[in-house]
This record gives C-alpha cells, structure tokens and sequence, in this order.
C-alpha cells in the first residue's frame, strides 16, 4: 500500500490550529487565532482574541463602534499576545507565529520582545491603517520575516464522526 499522496503541509496544520483556536473567541465580529511553532515543528502555545482571565464575556462589551458606546477595543487581549501570555514561561526565541490576520502595532511589540522571528499571517485586511503600517515597520527593523501564507486547499475540514 502506498502513502496517503493529499495530506497536509506544516504551514497548512499550523494555520490549521490557529483557525481552530480562534474559534474559541467569543467575539461577534472578528475571530483570530494563533499558533506558536518552535524549530522543530512542535506546538508551544495557542491563543484567540478574548478578554482577560477574570473577567467576564458578559459584563465587557463586544461594541466595535465608539458612537453606540463603549467599545471592546481597551478591554480586549488581541490572539498574538494571549498565545505569547499563553506560552507560560516557554522559550519563544527563534520561534514562528501562525495568526489568522497580521498582528497590529501592541502584538508587534510583544512579538519582537518575546524573539519570535517569523510571523505567517492567513488575512492582511488592515494593510493601510496606521496600526498595520508601524507593526509593518516594527518587525521589519527588528528582522523578523514576514510570510503571507498562501493555502493551497480552499478548505480543511473536520469531523467529529
């Protein structure tokens, strides 16, 4: 018997468990995941877009607009970060992040100080805000490369039968 020829690629399980996670957030419009990925392919954290340990889903704001109210926006903890929070103490130098949409300039910094070196991003809807732009700028002057992932499946899919 021959070897399965349609299994996936690292970058595609990967991006995989990022998207997976991000199913976890509770947000109603925006759903992000991420994926921590050591040298040797192994899993060191995972994160999604979510609040703070503590404090509860239903007493913060989910609001993305500041003229109906208070917003979401301050209260927050962005994928990134939550898996770089995640990891516990992990070494992450040398390390890449698998992140459903690019990281903006608060998950930049994070991403820089904790010496992850190579940021895989799925979404890059924000490219020309100002956030999108000085994260941009930011990993780049700190070498940390920058790969858009490209899927080469339109879809995985899973099953719980």
């Amino acid at each position: 018997m021959d070897k399965r020829q349609d299994y996936i690629s690292w970058d595609e399980y990967f991006m995989g468990v990022a998207l997976l996670a991000a199913q976890r957030s509770k947000d109603p419009s925006t759903q992000v995941g991420a994926c921590i990925v050591d040298a040797d392919k192994r899993i060191l954290s995972t994160g999604y877009n979510g609040f703070p340990k503590g404090c509860s889903d239903d007493e913060f704001p989910w609001n993305r607009d500041e003229s109906v109210g208070e917003t979401k926006y301050p209260f927050v903890v962005h994928a990134e970060l939550n898996a770089i929070l995640n990891a516990s103490g992990k070494k992450l130098s040398g390390s890449v992040v698998y992140v459903a949409l690019f990281p903006c300039h608060e998950c930049a910094k994070a991403i820089i100080q904790s010496g992850i070196k190579e940021v895989v991003y799925l979404s890059d809807k924000y490219h020309d805000t100002p956030s999108t732009e000085a994260s941009r700028r930011m990993l780049s002057s700190a070498g940390v490369k920058l790969t858009h992932f490209k899927p080469t499946k339109a879809q995985i899919v899973l099953g719980f039968n």
